[in-house]
């Protein structure tokens, strides 16, 4: 079994600036990370509110920043995914791969997916049509029509990315204010290729092989209808991916629950970023919360070995 100071758990932003503040201290850190190093970020079509980057930039690009500040140190990677968590004192075991390693210090960061709708014919029809992620699919539908459904910044920066693209953007909300920025929604509100429609829900996505129509429903007069389409983009909201998590790690719906340094009710086990219970989700408070908590647990394991 190999053991560590500290494991990172989860390579976005969030854990990315773990990692690094946890080797720049000199810590023994591994980082497990299933997929490429980015997390959400890589899933983003432009940046405009990072500081730093007054013009904006892809969201593929400052993931690769991030991953590049990391190649100077002695960081062991482990591309897998990880099981279960075993809490121990001093040491915690985390299931990895079929294997196990071991970490006195474990910093949850493994972020949050996207929202489902949970409704008829979105499972069946996922990538024949319905996709959550504009700028992994917006290009298969040059020149069509598609709907995005939701009312956050997401939906809003996806809509605007799509109407690049497309040939119309139905925006779809189950309510008649939207709760993105006001600088996107000005953008949105004003966009030729965009069309606004408020207090309106999706009742079912409906198509043979690929998505041909949505069902929807007025929740005002609770008239129904049908919009022609041939894409259906959900972006209703996030939830932190911590089904590995241990019962006794505390957490509730929206995240694992922290203090304000980040550490859990587990003395040595951390959480940052969007797998944390919060309001903001943004990549500047993930990468706030990667220091904060790597921060933590560099003085937690000072005490330890004191």
């Amino acid at each position: 079994m190999n053991s560590y100071d500290a494991v990172v758990i989860g390579g976005g932003p969030a854990g990315m600036t773990a990692a690094l503040y946890l080797l720049r201290a000199g810590v023994k850190t591994a980082m497990i990370e299933k997929l490429s190093p980015g997390g959400q970020v890589l899933m983003t079509s432009e940046i405009e509110n990072y500081p730093g980057f007054p013009k904006g930039l892809q969201g593929w690009e400052l993931a690769d920043k991030f991953a590049n500040h990391l190649e100077e140190y002695d960081l062991h990677r482990i591309n897998d995914e990880v099981s279960g968590i075993k809490v121990g004192n001093p040491w915690h075991t985390i299931m990895v791969g079929g294997e196990e390693v071991r970490a006195k210090a474990v910093i949850l960061a493994t972020g949050s997916r996207y929202r489902k709708l949970g409704v008829p014919g979105e499972e069946r029809l996922l990538g024949r049509g319905v996709s959550y992620c504009a700028l992994c699919d917006g290009n298969f539908f040059r020149g069509r029509d598609v709907a995005v459904i939701g009312g956050g910044n997401s939906a809003l920066e996806e809509a605007l990315y799509l109407a690049r693209l497309v040939n119309k953007v139905y925006l779809i909300h189950r309510r008649s204010d939207f709760r993105g920025q006001l600088c996107y929604q000005d953008k949105c509100f004003t966009h030729e290729k965009i069309k606004i429609m408020r207090n309106t829900v999706v009742e079912e996505i409906v198509g043979e092989t690929d998505v041909e129509h949505l069902a929807l429903k007025d929740v005002n007069s609770g008239e129904k209808s049908q919009l022609t389409v041939d894409g259906a983009f959900i972006f209703i909201g996030f939830e932190p991916i911590m089904d590995f998590v241990s019962d006794d790690i505390h957490k509730e719906r929206n995240g694992i629950l922290t203090d304000i340094e980040m550490r859990t009710n587990v003395p040595g086990i951390f959480a940052a970023g969007d797998i944390r219970s919060k309001m903001c989700r943004q990549v500047a408070s993930a990468v706030g919360d990667g220091a904060t908590a790597a921060t933590a647990a560099f003085s937690y394991l000072e005490q330890l070995d004191a």
